[in-house]
């Protein structure tokens, strides 16, 4: 028997959709949109025993995505110490020796969140550690995921010691005597890493469930995965049983890509639910580790000096090639990039395959969609963060078809450090405004576990520029704000547009999916400063209502 139809009316109808931004009531039929309009003609078109929601003045709008979380690492990092907001050393300390308290004597002692820049940028060291996690082994992620800290425990168990070298694209920390200090830098993190025990196929699930339930209640009903194979399996296991009610854009593992090209699959793979993206490069650093591949070093840094510029996870060249490689075998690239040199070094990289791959007609426009293959015009290439980009390279975004993947939250949680470490061409940082101006697509997200997946944290963010609670007063460089709608276009259409599902999702129009919130005030008349106290009331997948608040 057919599910009623369900109308939603009484209301602020946003629909994102630019030939009708605007309605008075929304037609849910069999898992589709099926008409958007006036509420009377709606209420005409609906069966016989529809169901009504009254919207009450609240706002109803497409379900949002992020566009940029590392879900499985988030579900696990629910078990683990919360670091996050510690502002001494001395507080994050007290924490994991209550949390290492509570564990059996052999398990491992993690942790993520903590920012050294609170304490003025004192690192953590592993001597720090032995003081509170009882002989028990440690790693500790910074915030950004880009460096760690690590106890002797565990520095002995993975046979490292004084003489150790770096690993390519890593670093072990030092202190002035040369003794390893327990940081850990980059692809140093995986030494210690690979040795913590792995959960199970059956935990991983379990977690991954239950964080899709908690996204759900905060109006997110897609998502785009950047993570490995064990999260790939995971979401596909639950896809398989029929139990996946989030939908899911999963992007490739470099170290899958040759596997990927032999198998034959491509970006786009997939169906509503289950989705192949592109594979996932890493050019550079983080910003708070001052790992950020930059054009210019670093405030207070020597010119002389390599490591006052960041870090490249790969020579030009070879980035060149991984890149060409992808695209020629019908991958598209989805390559984090955070410094101008890391975002220039892509772009030039994604520039030279296309020019390969795919002749550019025009050199002073974008590229038609006729001018395309199939795979590329499905799944574009695109450049996950951005966080700073030159001047001259950002029309480049558009020209080359590439999404950048932007995650506001980390404007507000990084603008004192990056104002530290970058001075004055903070001003090019974070810069929507910029980007969106020059025709570049954005796509936003979170990057949780690096920061909160909470989405109207990031709307927010996105149109204030503030932290929660108004710092600093008029915005980080207002003059990069977005307009409510322009930020919530990041949260619906340009992730459609980044999965090349535009047709299906992003807007409440007529024959798409009806991926359907409800939130608890209209939105037109909200508080920018409110943005962050949204409230879900309700959240559609596919017509089902999935969650109900209260």
């Amino acid at each position: 028997m057919p599910t009623p139809d369900i109308v939603l009316f009484n209301g602020s109808i946003v629909t994102l959709d630019p030939a009708l931004p605007t309605a008075q009531a929304v037609l849910i039929r069999a898992g589709r949109i099926a008409a958007v309009g006036d509420a009377a003609q709606v209420r005409a078109a609906a069966r016989p025993g529809y169901e009504i929601i009254d919207l009450a003045g609240r706002s109803a709008l497409p379900g949002l995505c992020d566009a940029h979380i590392h879900l499985l690492w988030t579900a696990r990092m629910a078990a683990q110490v919360n670091l996050e907001g510690a502002a001494s050393l001395a507080e994050a300390l007290e924490r994991v020796r209550v949390h290492a308290a509570s564990l059996p004597p052999q398990a491992w002692v993690l942790g993520y969140g903590w920012d050294h820049s609170l304490w003025n940028h004192r690192w953590p060291t592993a001597a720090d550690l032995d003081q509170v996690t009882g002989g028990r082994p440690a790693l500790l992620s910074r915030k950004d995921l880009h460096s760690a800290c690590c106890n002797t425990a565990a520095l002995q168990l993975a046979g490292l010691a004084a003489d150790s070298a770096d690993p390519p694209g890593g670093s072990l920390g030092r202190s002035a005597s040369g003794e390893l200090s327990g940081m850990l830098f980059e692809h140093a993190i995986q030494l210690v890493q690979r040795l913590i025990p792995t959960p199970t196929a059956a935990d991983d699930q379990r977690t991954i469930t239950a964080l899709i339930h908690d996204l759900l209640a905060a109006g997110i009903t897609s998502v785009h995965a950047p993570e490995g194979p064990d999260c790939m399996a995971a979401v596909g296991a639950l896809y398989h049983r029929g139990e996946l009610n989030m939908r899911v854009l999963h992007h490739l593992h470099l170290g899958g890509l040759d596997a990927a090209i032999a198998l034959g699959l491509r970006s786009g793979i997939g169906d509503e639910w289950l989705r192949i993206g592109g594979v996932k490069i890493f050019s550079d650093g983080s910003l708070g580790s001052a790992t950020a591949h930059m054009l210019e070093p670093y405030e207070g840094m020597a010119l002389d000096d390599p490591a006052s510029y960041g870090m490249a996870m790969f020579e030009p060249a070879e980035l060149d090639r991984l890149v060409a490689r992808a695209i020629a075998h019908g991958i598209s690239v989805t390559v984090h990039a955070i410094g101008d040199a890391a975002n220039r070094n892509v772009l030039n990289a994604i520039d030279q395959a296309l020019r390969f791959h795919l002749p550019i007609t025009s050199a002073s426009g974008p590229r038609q969609p006729d001018q395309q293959p199939a795979y590329m015009a499905q799944i574009p290439n695109r450049i996950e963060h951005a966080q700073i980009v030159n001047p001259h390279d950002v029309r480049r975004f558009a020209e080359l078809g590439v999404i950048a993947s932007v995650q506001p939250v980390h404007a507000t949680a990084d603008m004192v450090v990056a104002d530290q470490l970058w001075g004055e061409r903070s001003r090019y940082a974070y810069a929507w405004r910029t980007l969106i101006d020059a025709g570049v697509v954005l796509a936003c997200g979170s990057d949780a576990p690096v920061e909160s997946w909470n989405p109207w944290w990031g709307i927010h963010a996105a149109v204030t520029r503030q932290q929660r609670g108004g710092v600093p007063s008029g915005g980080w460089y207002p003059e990069q704000r977005l307009s409510l709608d322009e930020a919530l276009w990041g949260y619906t259409v340009g992730p459609a547009i980044a999965s090349g599902e535009l047709a299906q999702k992003g807007t409440l129009t007529a024959g798409k999916l009806a991926d359907v919130i409800v939130v608890d005030r209209d939105l037109s008349a909200a508080d920018p400063a409110d943005l962050a106290d949204v409230q879900v009331d309700y959240t559609f997948v596919g017509g089902m209502a999935v969650m109900e608040r209260g």
